[in-house]
């Protein structure tokens, strides 16, 4: 591969990573919104389970999901 060729997809990479990153974020913040206050409707009014989550909350559930799906993917692929 060529070098200039290599300058171009490097950002081109990063820059759909940053999108993918930011979409995750927000589908993790409005799902929480969305789902937990049905699910745990006594225990959000009793103040047991927050109805809603920060940006920085959602960036760290986000990051102990995906640690979650690379082990389980990482076992799942060394048992084939």
């Amino acid at each position: 591969m060529q070098w200039p060729k290599l300058f171009l997809i490097i950002p081109g990479i990063l820059g759909f990573m940053i999108l993918v990153f930011a979409i995750v974020l927000l589908v993790v913040k409005l799902l929480w919104a969305w789902t937990i206050p049905d699910l745990f409707p006594g225990a959000v009014e009793q103040g047991l389970v927050a109805g809603t989550i920060s940006w920085w909350t959602a960036f760290k559930l986000a990051v102990f999901v995906a640690v979650l799906a690379g082990i389980a993917g990482a076992r799942r692929g060394s048992s084939e």
